[in-house]
């Protein structure tokens, strides 16, 4: 009896995490580390007065944490707009508790904080959660246009 209920529950356990993944793996938001930012959206320490995007598409950069309750309520909004919009924008995540030196690059000082980044022009930073509407008017009338 006990060896069955070990087995059971290994077997919940291991298609709980095999979920998990298949769940991050859909995600067409993208994490970014340090190295990553730099390579994907702008390389500050090559051109530190000047702001050249590196993508092809405009893009969302959002700094949150996961203690964060606020960041919680905007991760959801993130994610359907990144389905939404698939190649058409990109939307990044940086988890400042990890990417100390990223939070810091970019002053973070209150979270979330979203930067918004068209292909062209200076990026916009919004500080603070949103509704999804807020969101989805910047990405329509300042990304999109």
């Amino acid at each position: 009896m006990k060896k069955k209920l070990l087995v059971a529950i290994l077997m919940l356990a291991m298609g709980t995490t095999a979920f998990a993944q298949e769940t991050k793996e859909e995600s067409k938001v993208i994490h970014l580390t340090y190295k990553e930012f730099l390579k994907k959206v702008w390389n500050f320490e090559n051109n530190p007065n000047t702001f050249i995007y590196k993508g092809s598409v405009p893009a969302i950069v959002d700094f949150y944490a996961d203690w964060c309750g606020p960041c919680r309520r905007v991760a959801p909004i993130m994610e359907k707009m990144a389905e939404e919009y698939d190649g058409r924008l990109l939307v990044y995540k940086i988890n400042v508790d990890q990417e100390k030196e990223l939070a810091a690059a970019f002053q973070v000082r209150s979270i979330p904080m979203v930067l918004f980044i068209p292909l062209e022009g200076q990026p916009m930073m919004q500080v603070g959660a949103m509704p999804e509407e807020g969101y989805r008017q910047i990405v329509e009338e300042q990304l999109l246009k």
